[in-house]
């Protein structure tokens, strides 16, 4: 099959929605189909890759006259389908599901973002202006949460199936099926994050994500603070907040004022390898964030083994179930009392990552996710036949 995909943000962007399609084309080429990608992301030349760019300030992933150049592309290479990638607000994207339909293309467009009441009402008036629930698309959503709003918008005319993120879930287990021990380091180092005076028997708690504002990052820390005060002070706590963003300074000047900087550690931004690493002495893994559309790095903890503490209202919950794979609170107070309670309950801590060992979450495996989008590409296509 000829699958060309559209995407504003690209490689060598590293984000959630580029490093995601980034993994997508190289599995579906894997899977012998012959697989294009258009972008406004600016980059050194790449097989496979059309670089569609205006220069504007800041290397904006957009181009005025994108409709135009994406209509002679698909023209030259005659794709079978159309895979579009949104994210909240994406109008390089959008140029690309105009172009198609206007050269009576099958399309698929994923939204990778949640689409929270401000994003929904600009959508709604874009359906009244340009009534693009009538224009045959296929939407697919990463979860049943971030699908539930796009659904109430598109109405019936459009369907929306969840396909979860992709994930080689095999890599991202520890080799040795025990669980690691977190590594002291030398010189009094408590372990992989460097952060002095630690006890390396101590309950590691890891977070990992852009520090953006939008992400709560501070809200993060004193989730940690709070959940501190309810563990026994005889029972030692850590915490590794991997990622960079411009609330680092903030989060900083946060720790200091409160005193957590002897047990809490920002390392930075770590490469997939070092993030392995770190998941093999983890105990438990936080993704607090209340708009969260999948959460890979969740994903990634849970296949590593790590129970995983999350909001029950995001995309994480596709993959988590209270008590099973993790616990789930729907506010800022459930999130503290369950990271309490598994810094607390030792026995509950290691029957949920004996549970996540053993089992795979299979729905975000590549062979599950390669069929979900093959059976969109066959309805879009039938669609159109």
């Amino acid at each position: 099959m000829r699958i060309l995909h559209v995407s504003d943000c690209y490689l060598p962007r590293l984000g959630g929605i580029e490093v995601q399609v980034g993994d997508l084309i190289r599995m579906q080429r894997e899977a012998d189909h012959e697989v294009e990608v258009a972008t406004a992301t600016p980059g050194e030349p790449l097989p496979g890759v059309h670089r569609i760019v205006a220069k504007l300030p800041f290397d904006l992933p957009v181009h005025p006259f994108g409709v135009g150049h994406l209509l002679r592309l698909m023209r030259a290479r005659h794709p079978d389908v159309v895979h579009v990638h949104t994210g909240a607000v994406s109008p390089f994207a959008w140029m690309g599901v105009r172009a198609a339909v206007r050269l009576g293309l099958p399309v698929v467009v994923t939204v990778h973002s949640m689409w929270d009441p401000v994003t929904r009402g600009v959508y709604r008036g874009l359906r009244l202006l340009f009534e693009w629930h009538r224009w045959g698309l296929v939407g697919t959503a990463v979860s049943e949460a971030a699908a539930l709003p796009i659904r109430a918008v598109a109405g019936r005319r459009v369907p929306v199936h969840v396909v979860s993120n992709g994930l080689d879930v095999s890599g991202w287990r520890s080799p040795d099926p025990a669980r690691q021990e977190p590594r002291g380091g030398s010189g009094g180092s408590g372990g992989p994050d460097g952060v002095d005076g630690v006890d390396g028997g101590a309950v590691h708690v890891v977070a990992v994500g852009r520090l953006a504002p939008r992400k709560q990052p501070v809200r993060l820390l004193r989730l940690l603070k709070e959940a501190r005060a309810q563990v026994p002070q005889e029972t030692p706590l850590r915490a590794t907040i991997v990622g960079d963003g411009p609330a680092r300074a903030q989060m900083e000047r946060y720790l200091r004022a409160n005193g957590m900087s002897g047990w809490v550690s920002m390392p930075g931004r770590y490469s997939r390898e070092r993030i392995r690493e770190l998941l093999a002495s983890a105990d438990v893994f936080v993704a607090p964030a209340p708009r969260e559309s999948f959460g890979l790095a969740a994903l990634e903890a849970r296949a590593a083994g790590v129970p995983v503490v999350a909001r029950a209202q995001s995309g994480v919950a596709d993959f988590v179930r209270p008590g099973k794979e993790g616990l789930l609170g729907r506010s800022f107070e459930d999130l503290v009392a369950s990271v309490a309670r598994l810094a607390r309950d030792r026995e509950l801590r290691e029957s949920i990552a004996a549970h996540n060992r053993e089992t795979e979450p299979v729905r975000s495996s590549w062979p599950a996710v390669l069929q979900g989008f093959e059976e969109c590409y066959e309805q879009a296509r039938v669609g159109r036949g």
